[in-house]
């Protein structure tokens, strides 16, 4: 549906169009006259000249409307309708010539009152063999341009396609792994359970099996929900739970009502995978690791804090952090904020757009 600015763009796109008509038909009027002027080795009357310059003037907006009208024909034919558009498109342009040959005549008649005859069969013969080759080499331009236009859009489509397959598989690439050395603790503390409390640890290993499904699960796309996130953060705090004991008080939780939020999937894990790694391998007691997603205006914050050693002056980015970084710049662009601080709390803190 065309709205205001399409009607403006176009009625202006129109107008100069016809302006650049009127000054082309007075510059082929002027080429006419000085070639007439060479032939006969004098200027052309007065009143030849004027006919002249409203010939070319009128020959030149009838050929320029035709131009126009099959520009606007050309954006609503189809595939079927190739015969009718020419048909129209060369009709239209020569009842405009035969209308701007009678019309020229008639105007003269009544500025230098000559007598009028209708139809000038003569004039519209040679008017119309013109008219055939300028609207021809106009149809030839304009299909050639649309062929372009059609193979640039095909290019620029398939330039996005691929840019959208490479972006896939970075985010691929960077869906979060289990690490290793989690996988090798996990098992670990599942084999010395089984011993002393079977039961935990038939829970344990339940819990890590779902843990690789969420984790290895692409047709979930790049994309989940806070809820998702919370159950992803929350199976894996209780994993490093039974390995750490009460070394470390572990929560996760999330402001009511941001539960259907989307965010990236596997976003928050790493970060806590990171904290315990790092912050709190050398706690012994009284650990505190904590995850909490706030929303602030069209925004949503995601904290990971803990009281372990406190982030160094130069931060060097590890492997979950720096997939952190590379996730949230293919996904978000520049629109995302990551800040870490030690005062008053150790904390690291995503600042993203709500996605809801």
């Amino acid at each position: 549906m065309k709205t205001a600015t399409d009607f403006t763009k176009s009625r202006y796109y129109w107008l100069g169009l016809n302006l650049a008509s009127v000054l082309l038909g007075i510059l082929i009027s002027f080429i006419i006259s000085t070639c007439v002027a060479v032939v006969q080795g004098h200027w052309p009357s007065s009143r030849s000249m004027l006919i002249s310059l409203m010939f070319g003037i009128i020959i030149s907006l009838c050929i320029a409307n035709s131009i126009h009208i099959m520009g606007l024909l050309n954006k609503r034919k189809t595939a079927n309708s190739w015969g009718w558009f020419l048909v129209v498109y060369y009709g239209v342009s020569l009842l405009a010539m035969v209308v701007g040959v009678e019309f020229t005549y008639l105007l003269a008649s009544w500025l230098f009152d000559i007598p009028f005859h209708f139809f000038h069969w003569a004039d519209l013969q040679f008017n119309a063999i013109i008219v055939l080759i300028i609207c021809t080499i106009v149809y030839i331009y304009f299909s050639m341009k649309e062929r372009q236009q059609a193979a640039l859009q095909q290019k620029e489509m398939d330039i996005m396609r691929m840019g959208k397959l490479k972006t896939e598989a970075e985010l691929a690439a960077l869906q979060s792994k289990i690490n290793p050395h989690f996988l090798y603790n996990a098992l670990n503390s599942i084999a010395s359970l089984i011993p002393s409390n079977p039961v935990k640890a038939e829970e344990m290993t339940v819990k890590l099996s779902s843990l690789f499904r969420q984790s290895i699960n692409q047709e979930q796309g790049h994309w989940g929900t806070v809820a998702s996130e919370l159950d992803i953060v929350n199976t894996y705090m209780d994993i490093e739970r039974v390995r750490f004991g009460e070394r470390i008080r572990f929560a996760a939780r999330a402001e009511d009502g941001l539960e259907a939020v989307r965010v990236p999937r596997f976003l928050i894990q790493p970060l806590v995978e990171n904290a315990l790694k790092h912050g709190l391998k050398d706690v012994t007691e009284g650990g505190q690791l904590e995850v909490q997603i706030k929303r602030q205006g069209e925004r949503v914050v995601i904290t990971v804090a803990d009281n372990g050693q406190p982030f160094p002056d130069e931060l060097k980015a590890g492997h979950g952090l720096q997939s952190t970084y590379d996730k949230l710049q293919l996904l978000y662009g520049e629109d995302y904020q990551i800040s870490l601080r030690n005062t008053p709390h150790k904390q690291l803190s995503i600042n993203i757009p709500v996605d809801a």
